[in-house]
């Protein structure tokens, strides 16, 4: 506990010191070199002529500028602080025509001059900081313009004949071009040299990359295989999936050793440094879509009927997703080719028309293969959400192959190519992402030793798999046309924080609350569990002041960690106290209910009318006291329901506790005998049956009262004190067992209701003569008149008797 303490109050002084230093620490900014790069951005906005690429330059050199400026907006933090209050000290200025005395307004004015000249940097640094902030954001507006009017602009019709030939003489020329530099860089002794000095390590990665290449794959399987045989079942599909993951790595490290072997050489001009820098981008597209149909798509499609034709065979799957991908990729390398040699829009739009169209058959079957299967799984379960989810996937990729395919021939060939290349990039990442998902369950399920339905209920793997969700919508804002700026650009604004009064309030500030938070909260645990399991237990203080102690020393707790993490992330209180003042307004009405049952919780945790294991009567719940929380009490009543009530009702109404302080009370039995008995006597035995009981108390002793005539019986009531009220319900129902056993010894009869009913005119029952007035003496049993010869002897029947009734 003395451990846990001392490393909180560590932690406690290392957040506070370093984020003393972050608020001292300035950055050296030279504010001339400033005005250069910015003049050189406004001219740069302002012409447009700059290029993309020129453009995203310069933005990166005026983000690099705009961080500078956001690490002085904190400087002289804590002498700007205290300057401030040694000024609010002095109190307010004087009035226009009054005076102050002399030494006041000297310490007030080289106050007031100190102040300025600490500000000054954070001033300066606040306006750099909102230019280049605006820079950045002209930059930005024009990069997307152009890219948008890219976007929407309609090419010249590919499928004009007059345009191919011209087409297929840009891409030759372009590989002419290629094996030019590279006669060019052969015929360079010095190119010559560079190749022949590094042959011998060329020629390892050449040898390397077709191993990897040919026999990589089959090398890798055979290894696992052996490997696998030897482990734990539960262990072999984390295997199987490390090998299918290595099947995908092993050749596209191949194909990444080739291209370095290729540049290497140092022949490959700049258009074939361009081509074979994207060729592992190919491979990557190629290799990762062939290792998502294995482990993704053909799972999923064993279950189809064999029925559903191609669509729903494996291969059929497989072959479209490699064809997709490796469309995308040829994309990139066509688009590359044709910026860097400046191909003719028509040229560009009639090679790129055929990746277009061939990229859309092969997402056509997939989103195809998709809908057969969710269809085949709402058959097979009507209420299955994800089979509804599936088969909308699937009719949406049906229709985005068909709109990308007519888009790209009718003309607008960059829209209907990015519609299709993102729609797959988009694909293949859900599909990564559920594999991920599936794989994290297996892991849980295999590290704990669980069956795959408790690791599918688990929240830890659940909670893994929604980070992971998470963390790729900046993966499918980058597919869908966010840049890599927007995304620094949020990461930007989210680390400069948020302003709330005056006090800025940053993520590191939010990390340093929340570690020294969870620090304190932790050390408040571990004395809450030594109060409870060691120090309290041997005390006299009972069990319900126990749970009240070790209740209000989390409180305060908690209160006095939030007060420490928010003072160690360096948070200003009193400059967001009036902020809190105004919310407190509007949070007192709307939460009225929850802060009254709040201060009642308090008011029972110090009271303590109530505790633990306390048998209660509030409103109409009858129960015992399990817990009294800060916010409501749980009842447990007899019926073994929990019972959750308000502790305001505690404070508002009346509450019954008959076991407060201790467990003695009283129970009242009632009991009647016929009228005759001896009542002294009846007195007499129903004092000696109370006495007799173990749990009635001896002192003081039980009594017995004649309670009067009653109408069908005279009436007693055995008054007795019990040791255990708890124990009332079994206490009285054995008494009125032996009363029944000693009456029945003692001949004491117990009645029980009795009426004179007088039937008038009993002969119309049978439509004969009034006769004289019956009486019947009504019992608990069936009706029986009184015998009278006058009367005639059916009346005395069953149905006859219970009309009379």
């Amino acid at each position: 506990m003395r451990l846990s303490a001392s490393l909180a109050i560590l932690l406690l002084a290392i957040f506070a010191g370093i984020g003393g230093l972050a608020q001292e620490q300035q950055t050296e900014v030279d504010y001339g070199v400033w005005d250069s790069v910015a003049k050189r951005a406004e001219s740069a906005v302002e012409t447009g002529r700059a290029s993309d690429r020129a453009l995203e330059a310069l933005r990166e050199e005026i983000v690099t500028w705009r961080e500078r400026f956001l690490h002085n907006l904190d400087v002289n933090a804590s002498r700007i602080e205290s300057l401030a209050a040694q000024l609010e000290a002095l109190g307010p200025p004087p009035a226009e025509g009054e005076a102050e005395a002399e030494d006041i307004a000297e310490r007030r004015a080289a106050l007031t001059e100190r102040l300025a000249q600490a500000q000054a940097p954070v001033k300066t640094a606040e306006v750099a900081f909102t230019q280049a902030d605006g820079l950045a954001g002209e930059i930005d507006a024009i990069v997307r313009e152009r890219r948008a009017s890219r976007l929407t602009r309609k090419d010249p019709f590919p499928l004009n004949p007059a345009y191919w030939a011209p087409a297929i003489g840009d891409l030759l020329g372009s590989f002419r071009s290629i094996r030019a530099e590279l006669g060019e860089s052969w015929s360079s002794d010095v190119r010559l040299r560079l190749f022949i000095d590094g042959l011998p390590r060329n020629i390892f990665l050449l040898v390397l990359s077709a191993v990897l290449l040919l026999r990589g794959r089959t090398l890798l399987r055979s290894a696992g295989n052996s490997f696998q045989s030897r482990m734990p079942r539960r262990l072999r599909r984390v295997v199987e999936f490390a090998l299918s993951l290595g099947e995908f790595a092993v050749p596209l490290l191949g194909i990444v050793l080739l291209e370095r072997a290729a540049e290497a050489t140092g022949l490959l001009g700049a258009r074939g440094v361009l081509v074979a820098g994207l060729v592992p981008f190919i491979g990557f597209c190629g290799l990762g879509a062939y290792w998502l149909a294995n482990q993704f798509f053909i799972d999923q499609t064993k279950a189809l009927p064999s029925g559903d034709g191609d669509a729903s065979a494996p291969g059929s799957i497989r072959r479209p997703a490699v064809l997709l991908g490796l469309m995308i990729g040829f994309s990139a390398l066509l688009r590359s080719l044709a910026e860097y040699d400046d191909y003719p829009d028509a040229s560009a739009a009639v090679l790129l028309l055929p990746v277009a169209v061939v990229a859309a058959f092969a997402l056509f079957p997939i989103g195809r293969a998709i809908r057969s299967y969710a269809l085949y799984r709402e058959e097979q379960n009507p209420d299955d959400h994800a089979g509804r989810w599936l088969g909308a996937l699937g009719r949406a990729l049906i229709i985005l192959a068909v709109l990308g395919s007519l888009l790209a021939t009718i003309g607008y060939i960059n829209a209907g190519l990015y519609l299709l290349a993102a729609t797959g990039l988009s694909l293949a990442l859900l599909a990564l992402l559920y594999l991920l998902n599936r794989k994290l369950h297996e892991l849980y399920a295999v590290a704990l030793g669980l069956d795959d339905d408790a690791a599918w209920s688990a929240l830890i793997p659940t909670l893994l798999g929604l980070a992971l969700a998470l963390a790729a919508l900046p993966v499918f804002a980058l597919i869908w046309g966010a840049r890599r700026t927007d995304l620094t650009e949020l990461w930007a604004r989210f680390r400069g924080g948020f302003t709330l009064g005056d006090v800025r309030i940053a993520p590191e500030n939010i990390i340093t609350f929340a570690i020294v938070f969870v620090a304190l909260l932790l050390a408040t645990r571990i004395v809450q569990a030594a109060l409870r399991g060691n120090v309290l237990p041997k005390t006299r203080i009972d069990p319900g002041g126990q749970v009240a102690i070790v209740s209000g020393i989390g409180y305060v707790g908690i209160f006095l960690a939030a007060l420490l993490a928010t003072a160690a992330a360096g948070i200003n209180l009193s400059s967001v106290a009036f902020v809190a003042g105004a919310l407190s307004i509007g949070i007192g009405f709307g939460l009225q209910n929850i802060v009254q049952n709040f201060v009642s919780g308090i008011i029972l945790l110090i009271e303590r009318p109530v505790s633990e294991g306390d048998w209660i009567q509030v409103g109409e719940h009858v129960g015992i006291v399990k817990k009294v929380s800060v916010r409501s009490t749980l009842i447990q009543t007899f019926d073994r329901t929990d019972v959750i009530v308000p502790n305001g009702d505690f404070i508002s109404g009346s509450v019954t506790n008959w076991t407060r302080g201790n467990k003695v009370g009283r129970i009242k039995v009632l009991v009647g005998v016929a009228y005759g008995t001896d009542t002294r006597r009846v007195a007499r035995i129903l004092h000696e049956i109370a006495s007799e009981h173990p749990v009635v108390s001896k002192d003081p002793e039980p009594g017995v009262d004649f309670m009067g005539f009653g109408a069908d019986s005279l009436d007693f009531r055995i008054r007795a004190v019990l040791t255990d009220v708890n124990q009332s319900v079994a206490v009285m129902s054995e008494l009125n067992h032996r009363i029944a056993e000693r009456f029945t010894e003692e001949g004491i009869e117990i009645p029980f209701a009795q009426r004179d009913i007088w039937l008038r005119n009993p002969e119309t029952l049978h439509g004969q003569e009034p006769a004289p007035k019956v009486a019947a003496d009504v019992r608990k049993e069936p009706l029986l008149l009184k015998e009278d010869p006058e009367i005639d002897p059916d009346l005395t029947g069953g149905d006859e008797a219970g009309d009379a009734r």
